[in-house]
């Protein structure tokens, strides 16, 4: 069975390795669209600096940067508020911003409740 080439909106991933910023940012959405045409913040310029010269072990605090073409097969550390979680970037996160894939809460995991948290442990010793 053959892989199937990805294609973002029918344009392959060497296409889009060529395209500017600007002929980029016509092909996603208006809310990535505008993040673009905006230009990029001071921390997101020097994340692009690290970015241009493959730098191994990138981290970065920018969760608001969107993901561009240049960045396809890198592994990015994205700040989760505690610590850096790393995310190897595919074609198929094209157009999302690098916070979409680092979650900022953990899931809620509960024990068994403690002495006193329920009526009937009232009735056991406390020794």
């Amino acid at each position: 069975m053959a892989k199937k080439e990805f294609i973002f909106k029918g344009k392959k991933v060497e296409e889009l390795k060529q395209l500017s910023i600007e002929e980029f940012s016509q092909l996603v959405t208006s809310r990535q669209r505008r993040s673009l045409k905006r230009g990029f913040t001071e921390a997101q310029k020097s994340l692009m600096k690290k970015i241009q010269k493959n730098a191994k072990n990138i981290e970065t605090h920018c969760r608001d940067m969107v993901i561009i073409p240049e960045m396809l097969g890198m592994t990015i550390k994205v700040h989760s508020g505690k610590e850096f979680v790393p995310i190897l970037i595919q074609p198929e996160m094209l157009g999302h911003f690098l916070g979409e894939f680092v979650m900022t809460r953990k899931r809620v995991a509960h024990s068994s409740p403690g002495v006193g948290a329920t009526r009937s442990s009232s009735a056991i010793s406390v020794k």
